[in-house]
This record gives structure tokens, sequence and C-alpha cells, in this order.
């Protein structure tokens, strides 16, 4: 006489390694069918069947036998394959969100690049005085009165060769709009 998969599986639950072999060799071909039907591929199927049995021996504690074992196991199978899909769909929200944002840090690189090319091309067509005063103001961050100490000039010529600058990089913008 065989034993009932019912009684397998309460013996399973109790640490008997024997039983649970048998439930295994007697459910294993038949979970890896329905593992396939429900994923629609041989790999996913694999993976889904090798971790409802890796799952199983813990889930087995909470097998109370109101139910037929066939029935419960494919309710344990139908919720790792919900799992293991929820799992998948976060993956690829993660990955189209890393490729969004990858997307949109070269953009904003190569903008930022753009942009120091054309400044320096810019910089390049100022006078040298009014370039070495750029360059204290805008590059080194230095206050006019610095700039002025540097420069051995008023603070007064600072702020106006800034004001030429900045003339200078309005029209040389518009210009490169046309």
């Amino acid at each position: 006489m065989t034993t009932s998969d019912e009684d397998l599986a309460t013996a399973a639950a109790h640490g008997d390694q024997s039983a649970f072999g048998a439930l295994l060799e007697r459910h294993y071909d038949r979970l890896f069918a329905f593992a396939f039907r429900l994923t629609g591929h041989r790999p996913e199927a694999e993976d889904l069947t090798q971790d409802i049995c890796l799952a199983l021996p813990g889930k087995l504690r909470g097998f109370r036998g109101e139910s037929r074992f066939t029935t419960w196991l494919y309710r344990v199978a139908v919720n790792a394959a919900h799992d293991r899909r929820r799992r998948a769909a976060t993956h690829a929200k993660a990955a189209d969100a890393w490729g969004d944002w990858e997307i949109s840090r070269r953009a904003a690189d190569t903008e930022t690049r753009d942009a120091l090319d054309w400044l320096t091309e810019a910089m390049n067509g100022l006078k040298p005085d009014l370039r070495d005063t750029a360059v204290l103001i805008l590059a080194e961050e230095m206050t006019q009165a610095d700039a002025a100490n540097v420069l051995e000039i008023s603070e007064g010529t600072v702020a106006w060769r800034m004001s030429e600058v900045k003339k200078y990089l309005r029209a040389r913008a518009a210009e490169d709009l046309q």
C-alpha cells in the first residue's frame, strides 16, 4: 500500500527526508510541467521549479491537510510564479530607470561639454586684459577686490572689465544663435 501525499507531506514537514524525497519523486515532473505552462519558457520553468523545490521544506510546515496535497502544491507554484513576475517587473523598472538616468546623464555631460567648449572658444576671443580678469573672477571665484590686487588695478576697473566681458559674451551668444 502506498502512503498518501498528505501523510508524506506531514512527515516531511516534521523533518522526514525520505518522505520529502518521495513527494518530490512523485510530483517533480507534474510541477515542472505546470511551471512550464505558467511561464511558457523552459529555462524559466526550470528556475521556478528549482525555487519551489528549495522553498518546499519550509512551506510544508504550513500544509494543514485541508485540501489535497496537489491542490496545495499548485497554489505554492502559482504564488512562486507571481513572486518571480513581480521581481522581474521590479528589476525591469529599475533597469529602465537606470537606462533613462544614464541617457539623461550623458545628455547633460554633452551639453556641459558643449557649453564649456563654446565658453573656451569665446574666451579666446577676448582681449588679454579682459580674459585675465574674467578668469580670476569666474574660474578662480575671486572677489573683485582680490582680482584688483592680483592685477594691480582698481576695483572699478575690474567691474568695468567684467561688464565688457558680459557684453562680449552676450553678443557672441546672439551671433552664434543666428
